[in-house]
């Protein structure tokens, strides 16, 4: 995770880490927690810091069964596409005529350097939101501010009001911020449906000499 290991490190240490890894510990062995214990830091550990061009902010994990696999919209291959990720490939398909894939399985776009970061990285079985205000937001705030540090410009992509209230943390004006209303069918047709943001992500990214995004999900 280069240096994002250092900042586990760091965080690990001090006392909201400490109490939130106790209780995330006995949750784990005592609920069905999503996703797997070893796929928390999923995102973290496919998108190096050094790599990050994209970051999209989603709340938290899916909470059906086999959803979740630690990247914020993304699902594991063989689970059906769910509605949000539904909307996010329409709205490529409408700005880069990708074609809508078979699967929602966001490796791709990780190894890119698209960074899907929940702010909350975990959540128990069919029950949302329901490790929130645990701790989770203070590490993962610490993640956006380590990201806005960065010398080399990156994309921030924030839909819905949870993720728009992230903006305060991006003071580097090197950086582009796009928000817009979240994907999801009860929000869609309020900002997100039409918003251009993976044109605007690939124009902002040639402008500074760093290579655009391949946005299209290949086929399972």
């Amino acid at each position: 995770m280069g240096r994002f290991s250092e900042i586990l490190k760091e965080e690990s240490k001090k006392e909201y880490y400490i109490k939130l890894h106790k209780f995330i510990e006995n949750e784990y062995m005592t609920k069905t927690i999503f996703p797997p214990k070893e796929n928390i830091f999923f995102a973290l550990e496919n998108t190096p810091y050094e790599y990050i061009r994209v970051v999209i902010l989603g709340q938290d994990p899916y909470h059906g069964e086999g959803e979740a696999h630690g990247m914020a919209f993304s699902v594991n291959p063989g689970i059906k596409i769910p509605p949000s990720l539904q909307n996010i490939f329409r709205e490529l398909n409408r700005e880069l005529n990708c074609y809508i894939p078979n699967n929602g399985y966001l490796l791709k776009w990780a190894k890119q350097g698209v960074l899907m970061l929940n702010s909350v990285l975990t959540v128990e079985k069919d029950k949302p939101a329901s490790h929130q205000g645990i701790g989770w937001e203070i590490f993962t705030d610490r993640i956006i501010e380590e990201i806005n540090k960065k010398a080399t410009p990156v994309v921030f992509m924030l839909w819905g009001n949870f993720a728009k209230k992230k903006q305060e943390l991006i003071t580097n004006p090197k950086h582009l911020v796009l928000t817009s209303s979240h994907p999801s069918p009860f929000s869609v047709h309020y900002g997100f449906e039409g918003c251009g943001h993976f044109i605007l992500a690939n124009q902002f990214l040639k402008k500074n000499k760093i290579p655009p995004i391949n946005w299209q999900i290949d086929n399972i």
